[in-house]
Order: structure tokens, then C-alpha cells, then sequence
């Protein structure tokens, strides 16, 4: 486990500016001049192998990413769905449509996901923790990194960076 506080420090070296850490979990919302998302995920992922010895994903999103995210999720006008199992697997690229068509075998009720762009809603009426659709089941048919924050720590996300401005 990484503390935040060194995960901080980390990115401030790495000349971002106004870094804040949210939960212990590595979420880091920072600003930078760079907006070129590829050359950041791997610029931090390397420094964090240095000095933290973790091989870890990175996944950038720009505020606007995430504005789009919060606004667009399909669940939200279903009113019977409870945003306590709302959830969002971020992923690193969009998926070929080739892998995209896996997923259909991925349905599993009453877990319901919908993915857009990549992005991919989750609602988990049992919890996420008892849900099949993992990180793990949506790199292994899509491909591609993901990492699943709840809807509560997305807008929160969103929340801090827009407070960034």
C-alpha cells in the first residue's frame, strides 16, 4: 500500500500543480500543462515503479471526462435503481468492437452495466463486492485496463477538480 500522503508528494515532483489526494485508494486529482492523457498514464506509472516498486495502471481523466461521465449515466433516471450501487469502471482506451461484442455474454442479472465510450456503468443491486462484473472480467473481454470507483468517490472526483477549476 502506497500512503497518500507519499503519493502526493510523488506527483508535486513530477510538477503537477495543486495536487490533492481523495481516500486511500489513489485517487489524485492534480493540474499540469500536459493534456496528452497517454504520455501522463505512463510518466506516472514510472515514477511510481521507482520509487514505490508497484507495477500499477494509471488512468488519466480531464474534469471534462468526468463531467460527461457523471452527466450521462444511464442509471440515474431509473429511479428505482439506488446510486448506493451505482458504480463506474474507467477504462484505459475505448474497446475494439470486436471485444465490445464479448460482453453481451457478460450479462449477468440482476447486475447491470452499460458501457459508453470508456466508460462503463455498473449497478450492482447485491453490492459490488458480490458482482462477477470485476475489473478482472472486463479487461479479460475488453482488453483493455480498468478500475471501478463507486458513484459516491466519482462525484467527488469531479466535485474536488471542479473546485480546481
Amino acid at each position: 500500500m502506497i500512503k497518500m500522503a507519499a503519493l502526493k508528494q510523488m506527483y508535486a515532483d513530477l510538477d503537477f500543480k495543486n495536487v490533492q489526494t481523495f481516500i486511500q485508494s489513489g485517487n489524485v486529482i492534480f493540474q499540469c500543462k500536459s493534456t496528452n492523457r497517454n504520455i501522463l498514464e505512463k510518466d506516472i506509472s514510472k515514477k511510481i515503479h521507482e520509487i514505490f516498486s508497484f507495477e500499477v495502471p494509471v488512468i488519466v481523466r480531464e474534469i471534462s471526462d468526468l463531467q460527461t461521465i457523471v452527466k450521462n449515466n444511464p442509471f440515474l433516471s431509473d429511479k428505482s435503481k439506488k446510486e448506493s450501487f451505482l458504480h463506474i469502471t474507467f477504462l484505459s482506451a475505448e474497446p475494439e468492437k470486436a471485444n465490445i461484442e464479448k460482453l453481451n455474454e457478460g450479462q449477468n442479472l440482476p447486475d447491470e452495466f452499460v458501457l459508453i465510450n470508456s466508460s462503463v456503468y455498473l449497478y450492482c443491486p447485491n453490492g459490488y463486492s458480490n458482482t462477477k462484473l470485476s475489473n478482472n472480467f472486463f479487461e479479460s473481454k475488453l482488453k483493455v485496463v480498468a478500475t471501478t470507483r463507486n458513484w459516491k468517490t466519482t462525484k467527488e472526483l469531479l466535485k474536488i477538480a471542479e473546485k480546481l477549476g
